[in-house]
């Protein structure tokens, strides 16, 4: 991860230089004026990962220019990160100062925190973790008031919890997530919310179902579920259906089903072509889909799932990749019109940016 170019003053330019982008790659589409969700100017990222570069005898946190694996940028805090993540840092530097437990072999430092305010440290090494780092960084996580999680080849040594726990508010209603440790997370928090609260009133309150490919932690799930008869929901990483499924009891939805099939195979599923052991007990057929939503890698859709798709009424799309939005779009575009578009600032001061689109059956 490099470290953007932190200027706020330069804030309201760049998100029109993103805006003035995204509205150039829709305009192929006839779409309306993107919606704009800006980012906190600082302290907006909810997780970060250091390196650690050893100078003067002492180890820094670090980062590097692209590209550049040999001149470390040295930190002492990091102000795009979460004011928990300032706050732990330099507390944390102090106890490897103090403790050779704690720092022999470390390289590696991730920070995974929430607007709730829970935090999790992960520390690895290149070394086997001991009896002796056991003691020191239970000590460390009552100190800090975190959970750690230690690793080293062939190790993964859990104090406290290997996951946070984050809450994040949706027309008025609360839902609370746990976000796994090693998963992917939305990493700016507040713009997460500004998502969450634009696709619930996108998708609107249905009385058909909704099918969710891509579903990671049912970041998106939670909310949109309260919007339909039923949903059915897919992810093929383990640890974020299992993540899923919890935040799904923990927050007492109980109208989706969650299947582990990535989306190439739910569209294999769903044209008959082959059958899948994972879908014993879901009767695919007892669905009424009126809506698909999908937030796909940067990649986009591959053009099997594209093609699945164009048979909703509506198709509801986040995209961290624009270009690659407009690829599909473009795919789609025959049968379906862009009625809604949104700019999420998820990435300030870099060219990256998370985009949403409706596209409803012409």
């Amino acid at each position: 991860m490099s470290r953007p170019t932190f200027d706020p003053a330069t804030y309201d330019a760049q998100l029109a230089e993103k805006k003035a982008r995204l509205v150039e790659l829709l305009a192929p589409f006839a779409a309306p004026e993107p919606e704009v969700f800006d980012s906190p100017r600082e302290h907006y990222r909810m997780r970060a990962e250091f390196r650690l570069w050893r100078e003067d005898g002492q180890r820094h946190y670090a980062m590097f220019a692209p590209g550049d694996k040999h001149t470390p940028i040295l930190l002492d805090d990091f102000p795009i990160a979460s004011l928990r993540i300032n706050e732990l840092m330099p507390r944390l530097r102090a106890a490897w100062q103090a403790s050779e437990a704690l720092s022999f072999k470390l390289f590696q430092v991730e920070f995974l925190t929430t607007l709730a305010g829970d935090a999790l440290i992960t520390l690895a090494y290149h070394r086997p973790l001991d009896e002796a780092w056991q003691a020191e960084a239970e000590k460390l996580a009552a100190e800090l008031n975190v959970s750690l999680v230690g690793r080293s080849r062939g190790q993964r040594l859990v104090i406290g919890r290997d996951y946070v726990e984050e809450k994040l508010t949706v027309a008025g209603r609360s839902f609370r997530y746990r976000q796994p440790e090693g998963a992917f997370t939305q990493p700016n928090g507040r713009v997460c919310e500004k998502m969450l609260g634009w696709a619930y009133d996108v998708l609107g309150e249905r009385d058909d179902d909704l099918l969710e490919l891509y579903c990671g932690n049912g970041n998106f799930t939670l909310p949109l579920a309260t919007r339909v008869r039923k949903a059915l929901a897919t992810e093929i990483s383990k640890t974020s259906v299992n993540a899923a499924l919890a935040n799904l009891a923990d927050n007492g939805v109980d109208n989706v089903e969650l299947v582990r099939l990535s989306a190439e195979e739910l569209t294999q599923a769903l044209n008959e072509v082959r059958p899948f052991r994972r879908l014993a007990g879901v009767d695919l057929k007892s669905y009424e889909f009126g809506s698909v939503f999908v937030d796909p890698p940067r990649a986009g859709m591959d053009p099997d799932t594209c093609e699945l798709t164009r048979r909703f009424q509506r198709i509801l799309y986040i995209s961290c990749n624009p270009e690659t939005l407009a690829a599909n779009i473009a795919q789609l575009n025959d049968t379906h019109k862009v009625t809604r578009s949104a700019l999420f600032d998820q990435f300030p001061y870099t060219h990256h940016m998370e985009a949403g689109v409706l596209l409803e059956r012409r």
